[in-house]
């Protein structure tokens, strides 16, 4: 019999309230107002909604610090509490129906499988990181899973707790965890290896507060070299703790690495204390240079237990040592450079002196033979005597700058000579007897005051030559208004001679001491000279290894100081 169109119309009214009912119902648990779980069915998911006896549980769940999670066959999250949403840093009603392993690393997943699949057969547990939806960043959760009957379906109920700060923890606490895993395989030596533990933990804490204490970076390894502790400042200077060779290796320079493995694996097989220096790169990312040492640590029966290291930061001092190598090899190269410039000089010096002995002997004979062939009333006239004697001593002063120019040539090439002990009473005697009539002629005194066994090292001529341009120089620049009065003293100072020679003479300006001792440098033209004599006497003293200084004020008289080896 067909429907009336009233019969019709009341099934059309009743669809409609049951529409608005189900809407309401979608309303309610989208507030939250109602607490529901969607659990996938045979026939699609199935809403139940919670009764009131289970809402007590749904509260406390709710309120836990570890995470919770509803799982269904399919691994899709069918309720997550506010724990994990927060833990995983998305909203709850995004987490609702999408699969858990979104939130497994790649790498984890095949291990999520074995433990997804483990608990759906009993109980499971595990550890495993799972990412941040916000940032992507990773952290470690202990994982217990448990299946429960929800609604009449089976869904598995995952307890997730963070486990981030007990790590650091755990791996500082590993080598006891060995230790003890040890004991409990080998029972029957308990209380043997029970003294060990508590020995090795007592040398493990008091090694941890030295090592702690101290500023260097820290490190123990066992016989084995397994690295088992880094201090506090390791982890600051790295950024990271270290928890595997590949790890260990980033740290060092590519550079560095193979060697100091290598002096590492030397003192592994020989017991020999470790010293190595190679670059580490700290969180800055920046390679500092460091003194790696390690030494080997006994207990109180001489066994040996444990290698004890440390990293000191030389990287200024490394830098320094590069910087002085450099100034070093750039002084050597301007030595080299020096000594070729020397060597030339010393070759055009004395082809020079040795070219021009040629021509100007020829122009002293040619004047000779001039003045021979002119008549005498010739060579008596004006101007022709007065050019005559000027083109004589201008030959005499060109042949004493050759002489002396090939004095400075032997000079130079006499640098390196070995030396002998040389007694300097004689040679100052010596030189004051020739100097005899320039000190009568100028109304002088000349007081001498040194030891008859005082001697120096150096060459006996040079010796001499120093003391005659000393003492010469003194009484020649001398002042015109007082007779001069010289003083040579010498006494020895350590290793060294101190020879002094103190004048009343003339003086010298400051701008003419920064100049004294220069090439054809002459301070003063009322006395013949070339300006070569002082130049030689400071060139003589430097090469013996000894120092020469002058002190003087202008019309009052100057010091000579030299210094030389004794």
């Amino acid at each position: 019999m067909s429907p009336t169109a009233a019969d019709l119309a009341r099934e059309n009214e009743e669809l409609r309230q049951r529409l608005r009912e189900a809407e309401e119902l979608m309303a309610a648990v989208h507030a939250g107002a109602v607490d529901t779980l969607a659990v996938p069915g045979p026939e699609g998911p199935r809403i139940f909604t919670l009764e009131s006896a289970d809402h007590g549980y749904r509260t406390l769940v709710e309120q836990m610090s570890e995470g919770a999670a509803l799982l269904g066959a399919d691994g899709s999250v069918l309720y997550a509490n506010a724990a994990l949403a927060q833990a995983l840093g998305c909203p709850r009603s995004d987490l609702l129906g999408q699969p858990f392993t979104g939130f497994i690393p790649g790498p984890y997943v095949p291990y999520w499988t074995e433990l997804w699949q483990q608990g759906w057969r009993t109980q499971a547990r595990g550890e495993l990181p799972l990412q941040n939806c916000l940032d992507g960043s990773l952290r470690p959760f202990s994982v217990s899973m448990n299946v429960i009957a929800f609604g009449g379906a089976a869904t598995l109920a995952v307890l997730l707790a963070d486990v981030s700060a007990s790590r650091e923890i755990r791996n500082i606490r590993s080598v006891v965890a060995r230790q003890n895993a040890l004991l409990d395989r080998k029972s029957e030596e308990l209380v043997r290896q029970q003294a060990a533990r508590q020995a090795v933990e007592r040398d493990a804490a008091e090694v941890s507060r030295v090592l702690e204490g101290i500023p260097q970076m820290a490190w123990t390894a066992d016989l084995t070299g397994r690295i088992t502790y880094f201090n506090r400042r390791w982890l600051e200077f790295t950024g990271e703790l270290i928890t595997s060779e590949k790890q260990l290796m980033a740290v060092f320079h590519p550079d560095d690495f193979g060697p100091a493995l290598a002096r590492w694996d030397a003192s592994l097989d020989t017991f020999e204390p470790l010293e190595v220096e190679c670059r580490l790169r700290n969180a800055a990312g920046e390679y500092r240079w460091m003194l790696g040492r390690a030494i080997l640590s006994r207990n109180e029966t001489g066994e040996v237990v444990q290698w004890i290291g440390t990293y000191t930061d030389i990287h200024e001092r490394k830098l320094a040592q590069e910087r002085v190598a450099q100034a070093q090899r750039l002084l050597r190269d301007n030595n080299d450079e020096l000594t070729r410039v020397n060597v030339d000089l010393d070759s055009f010096i004395y082809t020079a002196s040795h070219d021009l002995k040629g021509p100007i002997t020829n122009i002293e004979g040619l004047l000779a033979a001039l003045a021979d062939e002119l008549p005498i009333e010739a060579l008596t006239r004006q101007p022709v005597h007065d050019i005559l004697g000027m083109l004589t001593k201008s030959v005499e002063r060109f042949q004493r700058t050759i002489g002396q120019l090939s004095d400075v040539a032997k000079l130079h090439r006499e640098h390196g000579l070995a030396s002998a002990p040389v007694l300097l009473a004689p040679v100052v005697h010596g030189v004051a007897l020739d100097l005899a009539p320039l000190v009568r002629s100028a109304g002088g005194q000349l007081d001498l005051d040194l030891p008859e066994q005082l001697a120096v090292h150096f060459l006996e001529k040079n010796l001499r030559s120093l003391i005659y341009n000393l003492l010469s120089n003194a009484f020649k620049y001398r002042a015109p208004d007082r007779p001069p009065q010289v003083r040579l003293h010498a006494q020895a100072e350590g290793e060294q001679v101190r020879l002094t020679v103190q004048d009343n003479g003339l003086g010298i300006s400051p701008a003419g001491l920064r100049k004294l001792f220069g090439l054809f440098e002459r301070l003063h033209n009322h006395v013949e000279g070339s300006g070569i004599g002082l130049f030689m006497v400071k060139k003589m003293v430097d090469n013996a290894g000894g120092r020469i200084s002058v002190e003087s004020e202008l019309g009052v008289g100057s010091t000579f100081t030299v210094l030389l080896p004794q």
